[in-house]
């Protein structure tokens, strides 16, 4: 499943191509993907300007003054920007047809489509009424990527900061949320609740390069070493935006192109390899009904 790097790859792809244009028209090939596609996207969507793109969570929202479209791509989904009179592939579920609105002056061509296509449809459309937070947005954690301590900022105007209650992500946010916890730290971390966005591959990876085993109960991590774990949550994620994501069977970004991260993965999908740091056999078991491997002798 695509995880914040994938997803904001995707953002950063859409957003100069959609960013100030309009709806100009919306085609749905099925009344549903994951849930059923509410009316709105086709009886309030065409003709509105899109003001924004932004991403929370694993989640991307497109905003008009009518209200925002919420997309997630689900196991499989993936949304470009084609020429309008490009051909239909299997599995293109939903067209917005882009463009500029009559008589608005010299715009950047000729109308385009944003064209969703997800082969499983565990992907979903939904919207999302002006001066309300749609409920799978609610409860959700802080965003690894904002300000805080233990990384370098953030571009915090790509996601909705407002919806974690002022919560920072850092080391002894961490360290505070995991107390009395039993549950592994992985799955912990995976936790949307706790911070979103980090999936099985970012998790092993972060605790991997923190040293950390991902079978230690979260709450018997000490501060010091959440400190180090926020880090790497931080770092990793953000090297895997610039590498444009993990490709894994079928993401791609919104030119098409694959994620280059995978082929610096350290830990993730590696059980039985060698590890990079002592060269032992990396070790694998499932953690969650998560494939999740690590080093026995590298994170303790």
């Amino acid at each position: 499943m695509p995880e914040l790097p994938e997803v904001e790859t995707t953002r950063r792809g859409l957003a100069p191509h959609l960013e100030g244009r309009r709806v100009l028209g919306a085609t749905l090939r099925r009344p549903d993907l994951r849930w059923p596609i509410p009316r709105e996207i086709e009886t309030l969507l065409p003709g509105q300007r899109i003001t924004g793109v932004r991403r929370r969570a694993k989640y991307l929202l497109m905003d008009t003054a009518a209200g925002t479209a919420l997309w997630h791509l689900g196991m499989s989904g993936s949304m470009r920007v084609l020429p309008a009179d490009t051909p239909l592939q299997a599995h293109d579920h939903v067209d917005l047809l882009i463009g500029d609105a009559p008589g608005a002056g010299k715009g950047r061509g000729a109308p385009k489509v944003l064209r969703f296509n997800d082969p499983r449809r565990f992907g979903c459309l939904l919207w999302q009424p002006p001066g309300e937070t749609h409920e799978l947005l609610r409860g959700l954690g802080p965003e690894p990527l904002a300000d805080g301590p233990d990384g370098a900022a953030f571009d915090g105007a790509a996601f909705d900061g407002a919806a974690f209650d002022g919560a920072v992500f850092d080391g002894d946010y961490l360290f505070e949320r995991s107390r009395g916890r039993s549950a592994p730290v992985k799955a912990f971390l995976m936790d949307q609740r706790i911070v979103v966005g980090v999936g099985n591959i970012y998790a092993a990876e972060a605790l991997f390069a923190a040293g950390v085993s991902p079978l230690r109960a979260a709450g018997k991590v000490s501060r010091e070493r959440y400190h180090a774990i926020a880090r790497e949550v931080r770092r990793i994620l953000a090297y895997a935006i610039e590498r444009g994501g993990t490709t894994l069977r079928d993401f791609l970004s919104p030119d098409g192109a694959p994620g280059y991260f995978e082929q610096e993965l350290s830990a993730y999908g590696r059980g039985g390899e060698p590890c990079p740091k002592c060269g032992r056999p990396l070790k694998q078991a499932l953690l969650a009904q998560r494939a999740t491997v690590w080093c026995g002798h590298c994170q303790r």
